[in-house]
């Protein structure tokens, strides 16, 4: 019996064996594919090598072809692949958040304002590599890139640079301080009209237009948006809450949340209903009022910030520098900054983008609860803490002026040397790209090519001054160049900005007017930039002249094209808007080409 067992341990111990070598060598052997499947590649433009950072010594120019500049500025170490720096932070500019407002408009057939696409808040829609900017402990480093290209209209020679918003401090590091926080809701009459309507029509009386997608009222919408907010407030934090029509009231000091029955509270604000005027300016001064009795709060522990929660059509109450604009400017100076939030499609977007040029400010238009908890969800801190101020890029250079500004609030403060922007944000990061991550210049040629002296300067949020200098030194290209996908993601998105705002110009300036009459942008004179202007925000049909229509559709060719080089589906966005206003019922999408 000895024999046979000894055998069974032996034949044991030579099959372990056997699978463990099994294991060895399939671990050992490449991986295979699944088959069927194949890597889905895209052959890279033809262009120069990218640029560098590199010093001011003398550059070697690249082969004669048709002279274009190209930037190339100071030399970074080699770093892994990974863009702005993997665990840093975000920047974007403040202004607005989105354009929601512009797809709401589109969406149930009526002409949007022009300033209801603002493009820092398209800018905020999309994810941007910055450039690869200098490793640094900075709070802002700013990273600078370099595009060529022609106008797909006029064919015209157009140059830009963006400034990448990067900043040095990690993402472990970041952390907003204890909130003061003051919600002040427009409980006024214009407020309990369907969330899709426009509560004025062309003759300023009051309309109710039905919906078969959104039944809640504004108010309702505002509400729920409120109870969204709450539950981002931690024990520490203050709040205080102010309603208004044409009056203002307290419905809750602003105390601590730990001594705050917030459930009860939640309850009291979805009971809220909406009547009488809008006065603005007294919402304002109630919750400022509130802010008093922290005077002596140490500045260091606490954000403060009240949050506007209106359609901000206001027909009571002074708006003006005496009133309701001079209280947000003065507040500012005080540190207690302000957020918008709009509600529905008839949101007053000029007063708004003129409120938030200030200092600290910013603003959001609300879609849906449903979106604007989600949105809270991922934003509510970056939202309340701003980390840049009093931002300034000094343009040096004989041959090039700043023609315009794309991605600030502040863009037509811009001058031919000078671009300013009051506040950057924190922004969420991707895969190395930045939310909303970029500004763009549009330069204008005024002499011979040469170098671009650029010195920046800025506070941070507890007034501390700091500033750095660039120099970018351009050499000859080829006629289209970029010098990586986010410099180009926000030209196509600037020029699709100007082109709607263009359209938008021309549709109501020649409501009136029979046609055949001359638009703004052609093959002559291409995608101009657009005339500022004042509107009456008044309701008018969505229209689309002929004209128009034929370059919508000429210039979704080249939005998609474009689009499918980014290889950024997120993009199809803006093709569904341009499909709609060329008449276009089926294109080919550029991910199944």
């Amino acid at each position: 019996m000895k024999e046979p067992k000894k055998s069974r341990i032996i034949h044991f111990m030579l099959t372990i064996a056997t699978i463990l070598f099994l294991v060895l060598i399939s671990s050992c052997a490449p991986a295979q594919k699944p088959a069927g499947v194949t890597p889905q590649t895209k052959s890279a433009p033809t262009t120069p090598a990218p640029l560098q950072y590199a010093p001011s010594s003398p550059t070697k120019e690249m082969p004669q072809q048709e002279a274009r500049p190209t930037p190339t500025v100071p030399t970074a170490p080699s770093a892994p692949q990974q863009i702005s720096g993997s665990g840093t932070i975000g920047l974007a500019a403040g202004g607005a958040k989105d354009i929601n407002t512009f797809r709401d408009n589109i969406k149930n057939g009526y002409l949007p304002l022009p300033t209801d696409i603002t493009y820092e808040g398209l800018f905020y829609d999309y994810y941007f590599e910055t450039g690869r900017p200098e490793e640094t402990d900075k709070l802002f480093s700013p990273s600078y890139s370099y595009a060529v290209t022609a106008d797909p209209f006029s064919g015209e020679t157009d140059y830009y640079l963006s400034v990448g918003l990067n900043s040095g401090m990690k993402e472990r590091d970041f952390q907003r301080k204890k909130l003061n926080l003051v919600i002040v809701l427009d409980i006024s009459g214009s407020m309990s009209s369907i969330f899709d309507s426009y509560y004025y029509d062309q003759s300023g009386k009051g309309v109710s237009i039905p919906s078969e997608d959104v039944r809640k009222t504004k108010i309702d919408v505002a509400t729920e948006s409120v109870v969204a907010l709450l539950s981002h407030l931690n024990d520490d934090d203050r709040f205080g809450m102010v309603v208004f029509n044409d009056s203002a009231q307290i419905v809750k000091p602003l105390n601590l949340v730990r001594n705050s029955d917030m459930r009860a509270l939640k309850d009291r604000i979805l009971r809220l209903s909406a009547d009488g005027s809008t006065n603005l300016d007294s919402g304002i001064k109630m919750a400022t009022d509130l802010f008093d009795e922290l005077r002596g709060a140490d500045p260091s522990q606490y954000e403060n910030r009240i949050i506007f929660l209106t359609d901000a059509m206001p027909n009571q109450g002074d708006i003006s520098e005496r009133g309701l604009l001079g209280m947000v400017r003065r507040n500012a100076a005080r540190g207690i900054y302000n957020t918008f939030i709009g509600i529905g499609l008839d949101f007053n977007t000029e007063l708004v983008n003129y409120i938030t040029r200030i200092r600290g400010a910013n603003y959001y238009a609300v879609h849906s609860p449903h979106e604007f908890r989600t949105r809270m969800y991922d934003e509510f801190d970056y939202m309340v803490t701003p980390l840049v101020f009093n931002l300034e890029l000094n343009l040096k250079s004989i041959g090039w002026q700043i023609e315009k500004v794309y991605g600030s609030p502040e863009a037509d403060q811009a001058t031919g040397r000078l671009m300013k922007v009051n506040t950057l944000f924190p922004s969420e990061k991707q895969g190395g790209e930045t939310k909303g991550g970029i500004i763009l210049l549009k330069l204008r040629k005024t002499g011979p090519n040469g170098s671009l002296r650029l010195a920046v300067s800025y506070e941070d949020r507890n007034g501390r001054p700091d500033s750095s200098e660039s120099i970018v030194r351009l050499v000859e290209t080829p006629r289209e160049f970029f010098q990586n996908d986010g410099i180009r993601k926000g030209v196509l998105l600037a020029r699709y900005a100007d082109l709607l705002k263009d359209w938008m110009i021309d549709e109501r300036q020649h409501v009136r007017t029979n046609p055949p009459w001359e638009t703004m942008v052609n093959d002559r004179h291409g995608i101009i930039v657009p005339p500022t202007l004042e509107w009456e925000r008044q309701s008018m049909p969505l229209k689309v002249s002929g004209p128009y229509r034929q370059m919508f559709g000429e210039f979704l060719d080249y939005f998609n094209e474009e689009a499918y080089d980014l290889d950024d589906d997120t993009l199809s966005r803006e093709s569904d808007i341009l499909m709609e206003l060329s008449g276009t019922r089926f294109y080919r999408p550029w991910n199944l080409r």
